[in-house]
């Protein structure tokens, strides 16, 4: 079996270390993991996922709040996982965590075991989305948060949210600006989803809470990448894994197996339908790479639809010889 670069290898870690439980998470329906294990079950698991050099991969601890964890179980998990770069089966660790539980302190330990990469969940930088869905840490917090990471040396990656309880687009919108101002090396953007045994299932039954449409929460993104990337910050994941456990759980919200092929289908959209705006042919045709075809066409050729009904012409896209991520019009 060959693996990708940066194989990952996960250890999921449910609701451990975390102070709160905040409205939109139940991590066990998500991940379908019950429990966490013990740093000796997490030594005997990567023991057989990593039986030989592979220096590709990296170890990612999942869900809960790590660095919220007490200190000397921290060491624990991180000695277990540490073992395995030693012996050069893996190149590094990565782990997320909230804000208000990293500072400097706690990022020169993580350093110390190996570990490359932390992601923070921000998912708002709006004091009273946080507090509606309580989060129990503020903007301020990840302000705090991502320079102690940086400052460390250590890979940043912040998490965002959109659709949560007292947000809206206009705030949103914001937090991706103020996102941008956290200099992250990247980013992963999730629409909130009502999932059984989350506060925000509650909320959601009582008339409490609406989700986003799958188009607004599509739409949201779209800006939300365009934005991270004008600013040379990498959008490495769109909507939660696709998976049977959450599928099974989930009762509402915007969930699409293949949400970032719609937002990215979107951005495409959007950029040609602003090229085509001073086009004077009758028909188009527009030459996209081979590898991003699909993306341009959008699922089931939606985006040639739109395009014809906006524009009046005929539209055709095809595979040619244009660079990845630009494309050609021809009549």
């Amino acid at each position: 079996m060959s693996f990708r670069k940066n194989f990952i290898v996960p250890v999921f870690i449910p609701h451990m270390g975390c102070p709160h439980l905040c409205a939109f998470c139940n991590q066990r329906n998500i991940s379908g993991i019950s429990a966490a294990p013990a740093p000796e079950e997490v030594s005997e698991y990567l023991s057989a996922t990593l039986s030989r050099e592979r220096p590709e991969a990296v170890i990612a601890f999942y869900g809960g709040t790590f660095t919220a964890i007490p200190r000397l179980e921290q060491g624990k998990y991180l000695s277990a996982a540490s073992e395995f770069i030693t012996k050069g089966l893996a190149s590094g660790i990565r782990l997320s965590t909230r804000p208000d539980e990293m500072d400097a302190e706690q990022a020169q330990f993580l350093k110390k075991y190996n570990v490359k990469t932390v992601e923070l969940g921000v998912q708002s930088m709006d004091d009273s989305v946080l507090e509606k869905s309580g989060r129990g840490h503020t903007a301020a917090d990840a302000v705090r948060a991502a320079k102690a990471v940086k400052d460390a040396g250590v890979e940043l990656g912040i998490q965002l949210m959109t659709g949560l309880p007292g947000d809206s687009s206009e705030k949103f919108l914001n937090t991706v600006h103020e996102g941008v101002k956290l200099s992250p090396d990247f980013v992963r953007i999730y629409p909130a989803l009502v999932v059984e045994g989350s506060e925000l299932a509650e909320m959601w039954r009582r008339g409490d809470y609406a989700p986003l449409s799958l188009l607004e929460a599509v739409e949201l993104c779209a800006q939300a990448v365009e934005t991270f990337e004008a600013a040379d910050i990498r959008v490495v994941r769109l909507g939660l894994q696709p998976g049977e456990e959450l599928e099974k759980s989930l009762l509402a919200g915007p969930y699409h197996p293949a949400f970032g092929h719609l937002v990215r289908s979107k951005i495409a959209l959007n950029n040609m339908l602003r090229a085509l705006e001073n086009y004077e042919g009758e028909a188009a045709e527009i030459v996209v790479n081979p590898r991003e075809l699909s993306i341009y066409k959008g699922i089931r050729n939606a985006n040639v639809r739109e395009l014809e009904k906006s524009t009046g012409r005929k539209i055709k896209i095809s595979a040619g010889d244009a660079a990845f991520g630009a494309f050609k019009i021809r009549p």
